[in-house]
């Protein structure tokens, strides 16, 4: 007999021989209709998803639609275990987003990007990214260097990216590959010279 089947499991995805719960839900979670758009069934598919995960992951959280407009579908993680799901970084989130995009959109018809998020996590993580550009920026300018960022996510680079590009006075570049992959911030008269 397998004695892991009675243990809770920690770091790792097992497949429970049982079927999967029906996901919780109710009128607050009901997605909101914006104009003509007909609902499509995939915010729901993709929180009963996300909620089979989590369950399986043996966190006590609770999904809810946030968001389902015809471009997009914000799920919402609650709960005690929300910080656990978050990861370092962000990281729980972005897998589980990487997870739900791939199941829910496997179609090329009708395809929505679905955003993974807890709390407002993401709307904080990009504000701190945006002030650490601007201040980063300021001291490019300030000592007439480039000045290199550590690496981040692709997500996170482009949020950079983007605040930066409304800025006078620098210019952005990516370097590197892969995970080392980092953003340089160049001051406009370092430009010439590269």
């Amino acid at each position: 007999m397998d004695e892991r089947k009675d243990k809770p499991q920690d770091g790792a995805l097992f497949v429970a021989d049982e079927p999967p719960r029906e996901a919780k839900r109710d009128e607050k979670t009901e997605p909101k209709r914006n104009g003509s758009w007909e609902p499509d069934g995939k915010a729901e598919e993709a929180a009963e998803l996300l909620d089979v995960i989590l369950d399986i992951m043996d966190r006590d959280v609770d999904v809810d639609i946030r968001e389902d407009d015809e471009e997009q579908i914000v799920l919402d993680v609650v709960g005690p275990d929300a910080g656990r799901v978050i990861g370092k970084k962000g990281a729980g989130l972005d897998a589980l987003q990487f997870l739900a995009n791939k199941i829910v959109n496997r179609t090329p018809e009708g395809r929505r990007f679905v955003i993974v998020d807890s709390g407002d996590y993401r709307e904080r993580h990009d504000k701190g990214l945006v002030t650490l550009a601007e201040r980063e920026a300021k001291r490019a300018v300030k000592e007439g260097r480039v000045v290199t960022l550590q690496p981040m996510s692709a997500r996170d680079r482009r949020v950079i990216h983007l605040s930066l590009a409304k800025l006078d006075g620098v210019t952005t570049a990516s370097q590197g590959h892969g995970q080392g992959r980092r953003i340089q911030i160049i001051p406009a008269r370092r430009r010439g010279r590269r």
